[in-house]
């Protein structure tokens, strides 16, 4: 009988920190963009009844063989009882018998990869001298996010922007200690990304928040929150403005409201995808061009990504003998 490996929230926070984190994302999405995983589109589960939805995200890499699947209830109404809209675990499997390894918890590994993955993005396509960050959101990723951005760019400033007052300034009063540079609470979207080069949006909205007008010459976008082919967060002028990048061509065709909207506008189509970000990584594609290109990196979290996350914290668990082991 094999022994089930279960890692909980704290214990992922423990064994994946974020610099680490934003290495093996690179590795992981180069290995993606060179053919070595296997991932199909997610399968999403959304009950008219229901105030959430569930999200399966499998995947298999054939170096080093292993099979992972995240399974997650996403619940947007979450951060008003406290709790992080993902809600869930990674299970782990045995590429070669196919024996449940792990189950690592999925918030944790959602939160911290997300943002490390936008790290990357910001590292290859940020100016090199980017220091303004705008985050619009005050949740669990503008958290991860303002960790990451600031791993891999001398951040000056960070500016954060969210729908109530309240939430951003109480961001601020818990982040600030953490960080030799200013972080501050925005009036608005549009006071936080005035001047900024480096912009996250990280919310959870149905409608644009960010226009193309208030974007400066030469900034990076980042944008995360959004999961559903019929939400955005970046309006359709802004799409067609910048270098749009990507995770992965076939879901960012299929799922992502950002780019689906904006298409169905007329605006763009997929030949405006400029490139994956591993193809990016791997000199296939080609990054930033200049000083004065807005870039873009449409985010929609990757189940090559979970699996990479968990299958390194397994590996950290047993090496520091972490988690609780079951008989399964």
């Amino acid at each position: 009988m094999s022994k089930l490996l279960v890692i909980t929230h704290q214990q992922v926070e423990q064994l994946l920190p974020m610099s680490e984190c934003i290495e093996l994302m690179e590795q992981t999405l180069a290995s993606l963009s060179l053919g070595e995983v296997h991932q199909p589109l997610r399968t999403i589960i959304r009950p008219k009844e229901s105030a959430g939805l569930m999200v399966l995200m499998p995947a298999y890499r054939s170096t080093e063989p292993v099979y992972a699947l995240k399974a997650i209830c996403v619940f947007p109404g979450n951060a008003r009882i406290g709790k992080d809209a993902h809600q869930g675990g990674v299970l782990l499997f045995s590429g070669e018998s196919g024996e449940l390894l792990a189950l690592v918890n999925a918030s944790a590994i959602t939160a911290i990869r997300t943002a490390a993955v936008s790290a990357v993005a910001t590292r290859k396509l940020a100016r090199e001298g980017a220091s303004e960050l705008a985050i619009v959101g005050a949740g669990v990723q503008a958290r991860s996010h303002l960790q990451a951005i600031s791993c891999v760019r001398g951040i000056r400033r960070a500016r954060i922007a969210s729908r109530t007052a309240a939430h951003s300034h109480e961001f601020v009063r818990e982040v600030s200690p953490l960080y030799e540079f200013s972080v501050e609470a925005a009036l608005s979207v549009r006071d936080a990304i005035k001047g900024a080069d480096i912009i996250v949006t990280a919310t959870t909205a149905n409608e644009p928040i960010l226009q193309h007008e208030w974007i400066s010459a030469g900034a990076h976008i980042n944008a995360v929150g959004t999961y559903s082919t019929a939400a955005r967060e970046i309006d359709s002028a802004t799409m067609k403005a910048a270098s749009l990048f990507v995770d992965r061509r076939e879901s960012t065709l299929n799922e992502a409201g950002d780019y689906l909207l904006a298409a169905a506008e007329g605006v763009i189509g997929p030949d405006h995808i400029k490139g994956e970000l591993g193809e990016v990584l791997i000199g296939t594609k080609t990054g930033r061009e200049s000083e004065d290109e807005v870039t873009l990196f449409k985010s929609l979290g990757l189940a090559v990504e979970d699996l990479a996350a968990a299958e390194y914290v397994f590996h950290q668990a047993k090496k520091k003998d972490v988690g609780t082991r079951a008989e399964f």
